[in-house]
């Protein structure tokens, strides 16, 4: 899997496309610079990362890969900023003992007291996925906690690819992909109550009729404290949607299906990463297939009056292998309104992009290539959502690639 989990989809859903005309102008920018933080290793470092990134307060990157360590399932990993120069890593917590959690895909979350909160696909009591946490010890070390086995019998989701969120109340909130009341995936919130965590289902995909099924991507909060997601399945065409939980006044929570995917008529569809908000209350994120070329979109959702939600594809992947292909993760915006993302294939040698997509000037929105993935002591393959630092610069991970081939955390400098 050192190639990236879903560079094959595109071609694995084996659909012809008609080609239209691109609606933005690819540009390759080769200015921006690449540096490898760490390249993963066989033995008891990891392999594989496919996660998102998260910063601590103290500028130390956070991150988890899908195998590897001491038991072959999987570390959450530490690196942190040696003075002259460099990274240095340590390997938090390596899965896969006993009946411990196996194979993050997705990263980890913090709360306000330092620990540390994620998922897994594997393992757990029932070996259907968990989530866990890390909390730090005494005197240095990290402890781990199983706080919640999925289970394939029953109402319980499982196989979860995402990560979690948390509220103000330090309840943990994500996805399944798989399980439920109708075997779609679920929405789930687990309450910390005294040191014990309990599970509420807020909601069951069925994919029947409107709804969707089989969520692979992480969940969003709105200001007002509802989620939003997508499915890569389900909804009226059966190509994914975009879905809102909200809180119901009576209690419990609601589902709303805010757009269903098409692959007819050069829309994307079959989304599997998580959305962003800008400012107006706008969504975006990224199609792993469809769009003018067979090859992914970056798309935009407006709410219109009347509470309903309209769609627009800002960039088709696909009409020139150049400017990348199959983008992977969501998007991020920049202080400028700039959206910045990754896709998995293409570039100038063939191994995946960092793109740009900026915002019209009384026209499209512009595309340019600002980094291309190539050598492979440079890393390969990349995934996840990418962050910023202070100081503007993107950082992330590739699947493949670097000294070994198992993998990098990378820099991105303007």
């Amino acid at each position: 899997m050192t190639q990236g989990k879903k560079a094959f989809i595109g071609r694995k859903v084996g659909l012809a496309f008609l080609a239209v005309t691109l609606m933005v102008t690819g540009t390759l920018a080769f200015a921006q610079e690449e540096s490898v933080l760490h390249s993963f290793a066989n033995g008891s470092d990891g392999v594989s990362p496919y996660c998102n990134l998260i910063f601590d307060a103290a500028g130390n990157l956070y991150g988890t890969t899908f195998a590897g360590g001491t038991y072959g399932g999987g570390t959450v990993f530490e690196l942190s900023p040696i003075s002259g120069g460099g990274w240095s890593e340590e390997i938090l917590h390596s899965f896969g003992s006993g009946s411990d959690a196996q194979n993050p895909y997705a990263g980890v979350a913090f709360n306000a007291a330092g620990d540390i909160f994620g998922m897994t696909f594997n393992g757990g009591a029932f070996g259907y996925g968990a989530v866990f946490a890390l909390s730090p010890k005494p005197g240095g070390g990290w402890r781990e906690k199983v706080l919640h086995s999925f289970n394939n019998n029953g109402q319980d989701g499982f196989n979860p690819e995402a990560g979690v969120i948390l509220d103000s109340s330090g309840n943990l909130y994500g996805t399944t992909q798989f399980g439920g009341a109708y075997g779609g995936g679920i929405v789930f919130e687990l309450v910390n109550a005294g040191g014990s965590w309990f599970e509420n289902i807020l909601h069951s995909f069925d994919g029947n009729g409107k709804d969707g099924t089989d969520p692979q991507a992480g969940l969003i909060f709105d200001s007002s404290g509802n989620l939003y997601s997508t499915t890569s399945q389900g909804g009226i065409h059966g190509d994914g949607t975009v879905f809102e939980l909200g809180r119901k006044r009576a209690g419990g929570w609601g589902e709303k299906i805010l757009y269903s995917f098409n692959s007819k008529g050069g829309k994307g569809f079959y989304p599997t990463a998580g959305l962003t908000f800008d400012t107006a209350g706008n969504l975006y994120g990224v199609t792993g297939v469809g769009g003018a070329y067979g090859e992914g979109v970056a798309f935009e959702l407006r709410p219109t009056v009347g509470g309903n939600w309209t769609e627009s594809t800002l960039y088709s992947f696909g009409a020139n292998s150049l400017n990348g292909y199959y983008p992977s993760g969501g998007l991020v915006f920049d202080s400028s309104g700039n959206l910045y993302g990754l896709a998995n294939n293409g570039g100038a040698y063939d191994a995946g992009v960092v793109f740009e997509l900026s915002p019209p000037m009384g026209g499209s929105w512009s595309y340019n290539v600002l980094y291309n993935f190539g050598a492979t002591a440079e890393g390969r393959y990349p995934s996840g959502t990418l962050i910023f630092d202070a100081h503007g610069n993107l950082y992330g991970v590739t699947g493949g690639g670097g000294t070994d081939n198992f993998g990098t955390v990378f820099e991105v400098t303007p």
